[in-house]
């Protein structure tokens, strides 16, 4: 577990290493702004944060737990916000939960996955310090584009393996096909619920009760808004798409089934003609007038090819061979 945490004024940097049992003696001077990360939270940290900030006992909770559904709630001068980043490896997706608490003076950012690489975003906002200087709602913002630009890069390589299946729905292997159908289908279903609630966390911080978002920040968030409602629409064609490759994919499969069919019927009746010639005369009866023939086994002989011979120019005159 590592926590740091950085002071701004005016924007900008003034101590990239700040000691967090500072923090109360910093939050009492009105220009500070804090930035506050913790990686992999113990019990313990949090409870130092909680009396710290006065943070809630059950947002404290939520950003220890994993696997809460992202969502912003607000308290009495802040508010909590969990939220996934989303990224596509290997024709899967892997989602990574973030907590935060924002209010106009500070942000506090927990990443339950150490995998989470927060400087990015650190250094976007840090290159901007006049915005930076109106609080800690453009770090916010940094952060939550950082996070849905991050979805559109996965939901572009959902779309690319799509792509791919395209070109092997109509093959042989129908089994993988299939099975590469079922896991995109989970792979955009994941991302979706990462992304879909993040509609609802936006409109309330845009409702401003809490002065985070700025009145010169609003078009920002709703740049963010319209890109979350983008990518949920993308996700959803693409959805359809699958579910159209599906149906494609389940009549290709029935197609391949019934000409396989049709062939074991064709050959199953050519194979019928010599084998109902050849049982008849194959039974034992004592007066069976053709056993007597000269020319009776080549005639049966010639009868079977003959026949057969028949019965395959009308099969492949109908493509069932």
């Amino acid at each position: 577990m590592t926590i740091t945490a950085r002071l701004y004024r005016n924007g900008r940097v003034v101590d990239s290493a700040l000691d967090p049992s500072r923090i109360s003696e910093v939050a009492k001077d009105p220009g500070a702004l804090v930035w506050l990360d913790v990686d992999r939270p113990s019990p313990e940290v949090m409870t130092a944060l909680q009396e710290e900030f006065g943070f809630h006992e059950l947002a404290i909770e939520d950003s220890l737990n994993p696997h809460q559904r992202p969502k912003a709630e607000q308290y009495e001068d802040y508010y909590f916000l969990v939220c996934y980043l989303v990224q596509a490896r290997d024709g899967d997706v892997l989602s990574r939960e973030l907590a935060a608490f924002v209010s106009p003076r500070y942000l506090v950012t927990v990443r339950k996955d150490p995998e989470i690489d927060l400087e990015p975003a650190a250094r976007q906002w840090e290159g901007h310090p006049d915005r930076l200087a109106e609080g800690a709602g453009y770090m916010l913002y940094v952060l939550l584009d950082s996070i849905v630009d991050g979805y559109f890069e996965s939901v572009d390589a959902l779309e690319d393996r799509t792509e791919d299946l395209e070109e092997v729905i109509l093959g042989d292997d129908a089994h993988d096909a299939r099975n590469d159908i079922f896991d995109m289908r989970k792979a955009l279903f994941r991302v979706r619920r990462a992304v879909a609630p993040l509609r609802d966390v936006l409109d309330s911080l845009q409702r401003r009760t809490i002065p985070v978002v700025t009145t010169d920040l609003e078009p920002y968030y709703r740049d963010v808004y319209d890109h979350v409602l983008r990518v949920t629409d993308y996700i959803d064609t693409l959805r359809d798409i699958l579910s159209s490759m599906f149906d494609a994919h389940l009549s290709a499969v029935s197609n391949r089934l019934n000409e396989t069919v049709k062939r074991l019927t064709s050959w199953a009746a050519i194979v019928a003609v010599p084998t109902l010639i050849a049982s008849i005369y194959g039974m034992n009866f004592r007066h069976m007038p053709e056993l007597e023939w000269r020319f009776g086994y080549l005639y049966a002989l010639l009868l079977m090819a003959g026949l057969s011979f028949l019965l395959y120019r009308f099969f492949k005159r109908r493509d069932w061979l």
